[in-house]
């Protein structure tokens, strides 16, 4: 009886270690951008990176897409969005205040909804 009650214990508190989600250290996201030329995608890849646990960040101005690599035990893409509102470009999650779009140089003013 004592054996039963010990392997199913231990059959218990292994199935639970194997269910926990664990955070990835190295996760592929993809967040949409508003911006226009070379200055955008230097200013928003500069903003993604000024993120604590962004790895790597790659914008296209022809998708308007940032690729991103980041560890999520220490970010997400949230914060991501939010650093790059608070630089002047509107995100899925956030749109960038009219005092930071109005600071953008002239050519990297998108349209914006």
């Amino acid at each position: 009886m004592k054996n039963i009650l010990i392997a199913s214990l231990a059959t218990f508190f292994t199935l639970t270690a194997f269910a926990q989600e664990k955070p990835n250290k190295n996760a592929k996201q993809t967040i949409s951008v508003k911006g226009n030329c070379e200055m955008c995608k230097k200013r928003i890849e500069k903003a993604a990176f000024s993120v604590k646990g962004v790895r790597s960040a790659v914008w296209s101005s022809d998708t308007q897409k940032l690729e991103l690599l980041v560890n999520e035990t220490k970010t997400d893409s949230k914060k991501v969005q939010k650093a790059i509102a608070e630089i002047g470009h509107d995100t899925e999650a956030y749109k960038a205040e009219q005092k930071h779009y109005d600071a953008l140089h002239g050519c990297c003013k998108y349209p914006r909804d």
